[in-house]
């Protein structure tokens, strides 16, 4: 959530959610799919979690490159359903059963967007501008989306691969940036959850790298977490502020000699019931081997 969304291409949408059902949308999967009956986003889920980025279209809609978690409590697969009962007028921003999309984004990071940390500020690079999937199958997806900024005469840029495989509550995620189209080597970003304009618990580790928001959220809750699998500076930032699109909790990380950075980021709702509190969402993050499976 965090945009308001404009209806085009009727006839195209009709098409392309036809096909989408044809492929099977209803499994239990792991699926990824660009949208460009939604301004050209970038949607992806498996079992138990789904998530969006916000593409070309949205450069103007007062969204960012922050992430969007989409609240399923069923494990098939519901991202051609949402959109297609968008288009019927029944809107993903109220649960049907399945869940719901009431994650307010805009601006911010989101669910473990990244941004520049340039002179102490965090300046993200804008809703991506490319997109390519690698791999799509009923256990993992991998896919590529590219972001690209001008800043005080610098082109930056991001390659987002994310890999999404079944029941992994978290995906990963590992970035490559560059300056003017060379690998930008020992380049300061932050990886960040949105705080809701402070709404948000946080918490974090610095023995095990991770950072964590725990929100009430309509009539349920919801925690929020990144894992860091990079080396990080030491000080976690909180960024406080009542404004939605402002409050955060970030770690800050130094990319490789590659350019790059991973990491790992993913949420917890209440009521699809496998983690209810807190405590157990935090002892998730904990868990290295936990961080990558279900909790039964």
């Amino acid at each position: 959530m965090g945009r308001k969304r404009s209806i085009t291409g009727i006839i195209f949408v009709a098409w392309i959610l036809h096909a989408c059902a044809a492929f099977g949308a209803g499994d239990v999967k792991t699926y990824a799919r660009y949208v460009p009956e939604s301004q050209g986003d970038f949607a992806w889920e498996n079992d138990i979690a789904a998530f969006r980025a916000y593409g070309p279209g949205s450069r103007d809609s007062g969204v960012d490159s922050g992430i969007d978690c989409w609240l399923k409590r069923v494990p098939h697969s519901i991202i051609n359903n949402w959109y297609s009962l968008e288009y019927s007028g029944k809107s993903y921003t109220d649960d049907h059963g399945e869940g719901l999309d009431n994650y307010h984004v805009g601006k911010s990071a989101g669910c473990g967007g990244t941004a520049l940390w340039l002179a102490g500020r965090r300046i993200p690079l804008g809703p991506f501008v490319k997109y390519e999937i690698k791999v799509m199958n009923r256990v993992r997806c991998v896919f590529t989306l590219i972001y690209s900024k001008e800043i005080s005469g610098v082109v930056y840029g991001e390659e987002k691969t994310i890999t999404v495989e079944r029941e992994n509550r978290l995906f990963h995620v590992k970035s490559v940036f560059k300056k003017n189209g060379v690998v930008a080597r020992g380049l300061p970003v932050c990886v960040g959850l949105t705080t809701h304009g402070g709404a948000a618990t946080t918490s974090h580790s610095l023995d095990n790298g991770w950072i964590s928001c725990w929100e009430r959220l309509d009539d349920s809750e919801l925690g929020t977490g990144v894992v860091l699998l990079s080396p990080v500076e030491s000080v976690v930032h909180h960024i406080r502020s009542e404004d939605l699109d402002k409050g955060h909790i970030l770690r800050i990380a130094r990319t490789d000699n590659d350019g790059a950075i991973s990491y790992l980021a993913g949420y917890a709702w209440k009521k699809e019931g496998s983690i209810r509190t807190q405590q157990q969402w935090e002892a998730f993050l904990n868990n290295p081997v936990m961080r990558f499976k279900k909790k039964n």
